[in-house]
């Protein structure tokens, strides 16, 4: 029997078909075995424990996107206020002065002049 590699997921449909055998042993009234991760009651067990964590996993999935979604909104309004702020120094200081300087912006004497382009002929 080869390793089994439990830090992967199963397919899917692999579980849908172990649901469906699940539910298919369930109709057998006669089942009884001596290996005890095989009887009815493991199954059971094993059957609500994926249960209950598929739905913690789904709760856990749904709180990361909103918390994801919050930073977002929160990341785009702090951008937004820092251009604000940057558009309001401008306006105050200068586009050359020192304060525009301080808050990221490039003063406008920084800038290179644009040059001639020099026309080639033939």
């Amino acid at each position: 029997m080869t390793t089994q590699n439990t830090t992967r997921r199963l397919r899917p449909q692999l579980i849908s078909e172990d649901v469906s055998s699940w539910h298919g042993l369930q109709t057998i009234n006669t089942y009884e075995t001596n290996r005890a991760d095989a009887s009815a009651t493991k199954l059971q067990q094993a059957y609500q424990a994926m249960l209950a964590q598929q739905q913690a996993e789904t709760e856990k999935q749904t709180l990361y996107r909103a918390a994801a979604d919050a930073a977002r909104l929160a990341e785009w309004e702090f951008h937004n206020a820092v251009l604000a702020m940057k558009e309001v120094v401008r306006g105050q200081y200068g586009l050359d002065s020192d304060q525009a300087q301080a808050v990221g912006l490039k003063k406008k004497s920084e800038y290179k002049r644009p040059s001639r382009k020099k026309s080639v002929t033939s």
